[in-house]
């Protein structure tokens, strides 16, 4: 059998155990849900900005599907606009993190020696500390903005996928393949990135699925806290924060941001962990 093949039926096995995983399903669905809700919402809101007093704390209506805030804006166009901050955090933050942890993973694992020692001293170092006040330390001294928000969740959030690389990377630079390309004369750098990258990429796709659902929830908090994304911009954490004087009087502003923020997390939690086991080649059909 030759690789193409062999490659076309690991695929096969893959979408059929995850096919056959419901609630990998059902965040697929919500993930896929969430992201068109996204891309749509110039088409599908009005503007989450608007302000009109007249209509101010308004209740769920036919009008306004989700109710209105203490400055009468639609709810329903902020919480999708709200989306599409949250996923772009989770996606930049999760790329930002998966590069850094693939680069310095890689390196650790195929050289070994004071490479791997010196990289893996420098990710306990890191793993001391608490990513989510390591976050709140770093950005009391910038300014609260997006770009910032993402990059420091991106650079306090590479350990673990180095982690994993490096383990992918030990086990597979002395397989067969690898000696064969190596004795043709194949380049570090060719080897890395060509016959043993490729070869690791399934646990690190599990950490990036799982990986957006925690930059969500961090940027969520930061927000709720108002150090992350500033009003006026929509975002879920800072419309939670936003209702929490009215909770009792208006429960709509802080449920739905709520429950927007659970779906979407438990979606990417669903896919990441079918993901996984789709993977796992323990598991028997």
């Amino acid at each position: 059998m030759d690789t193409m093949k062999f490659k076309a039926l690991l695929q096969g096995v893959f979408l059929a155990r995850l096919q056959k995983n419901r609630m990998a399903l059902l965040g697929a669905v919500i993930v896929l849900a969430m992201f068109i809700l996204a891309v749509l919402a110039p088409f599908l809101a009005g503007d989450p900005g608007a302000i009109n007093i007249a209509h101010r704390l308004q209740p769920p209506s036919l009008a306004y599907p989700l109710g209105t805030d203490d400055l009468g804006r639609d709810v329903l166009a902020r919480i999708l606009y709200g989306a599409r901050i949250s996923l772009l955090v989770g996606f930049v933050a999760v790329g930002i993190a998966t590069s850094i942890g693939i680069v310095l993973g890689a390196l650790s694992g195929y050289y070994g020696g004071w490479v791997d020692g010196l990289t893996m001293r420098f990710v306990d170092i890191m793993l001391c500390f608490p990513s989510f006040f390591l976050i709140l330390a770093v950005i009391a001294f910038l300014e609260p903005s997006i770009w910032n928000i993402m990059i420091i969740i991106g650079l306090t959030g590479w350990m673990g996928v180095a982690r994993l690389v490096r383990a992918e990377f030990l086990s597979l630079r002395e397989r067969d393949f690898v000696v064969a390309a190596r004795a043709l004369g194949a380049s570090d750098g060719r080897l890395i990135f060509r016959h043993i990258l490729p070869n690791a990429l399934s646990p690190i796709l599990v950490s990036a699925t799982l990986g957006v659902a925690g930059a969500i929830l961090t940027e969520s908090a930061l927000s709720f806290l108002g150090i992350g994304v500033q009003p006026p911009t929509p975002s879920w954490g800072n419309m939670l924060i936003a209702g929490k004087q009215t909770l009792g009087t208006a429960w709509w502003l802080s449920a739905f941001p709520g429950l927007a923020i659970l779906v979407t997390v438990l979606g990417y939690n669903l896919l990441g962990e079918g993901i996984r086991d789709a993977l796992d080649p323990r598991l028997k059909e």
